[in-house]
């Protein structure tokens, strides 16, 4: 099976991970690995690393020491070559408040290389439970909604690696059983997702990284 044109026997990989920031080690010596169909679940408390191995594992920051490691079929290549083959979910929800909830997706969608951006993000807004409110800007949505049309990119553009940080923020009961859906699916086609959640989203059979304590798995 593939996802975006690419083929899911792949692995997704951190070696040696450390991270400075500010003068502060984040991260120190820290491995993973990622298969498909598996889900790596951080945990931790505030201040641990959980969302700054995300963002390296997105590539928006830069490890001080190791690499991340992307294998298909057994081809290994560094990130920068496949940053277009994963989704990061981050604390901040990209929303255009002058856009509408449809014309919002529509825009990430076309971002992200799709040839029918109108027609992926009426499948993300379906997927979220968003088509109800396809039309209206995206100032006067709550917090809720602002999170589920975040989400909602995820599931308009297929790609084999979902980077997620505390993605039911904001969420109520229907949308987080909405996302845990969501992640279920994608690991069933052979998908891949990193995710630092402290609720329920299904994961529960994936490895688990604590930051607080291992280093390694």
């Amino acid at each position: 099976m593939t996802v975006n044109g690419t083929a899911l026997n792949v692995t997704f990989s951190g070696q040696n991970l450390s991270c400075v920031r500010g003068e502060r080690l984040v991260l120190e010596d820290l491995s993973f690995d990622v298969a498909a169909g598996d889900a790596l679940v951080l945990r931790g408390p505030n201040g641990s690393g959980k969302s700054t191995l995300l963002r390296l594992a997105a590539g928006f920051l830069k490890p001080a020491e190791g690499r991340l490691i992307w294998r298909d079929e057994n081809e290994p290549g560094e990130i920068e070559e496949f940053r277009d083959r994963m989704h990061y979910v981050g604390h901040l929800d990209a929303v255009k408040p002058a856009f509408t909830v449809s014309e919002n997706l529509a825009f990430w969608a076309a971002f992200e290389g799709s040839d029918n951006p109108g027609d992926d993000a009426a499948l993300g807004l379906e997927r979220l439970g968003l088509s109800r409110i396809a039309d209206v800007p995206g100032r006067y949505l709550s917090a809720g909604q602002r999170r589920r049309l975040n989400i909602a990119r995820i599931a308009a553009i297929p790609k084999p690696l979902w980077l997620l940080d505390e993605p039911s923020v904001s969420l109520d009961t229907d949308a987080v059983a909405l996302l845990a859906g969501l992640i279920a699916e994608h690991r069933a086609g052979g998908g891949m997702v990193m995710v630092a959640t402290h609720i329920d989203l299904g994961v529960e059979d994936g490895n688990v990284l604590r930051l607080d304590e291992a280093r390694t798995i």
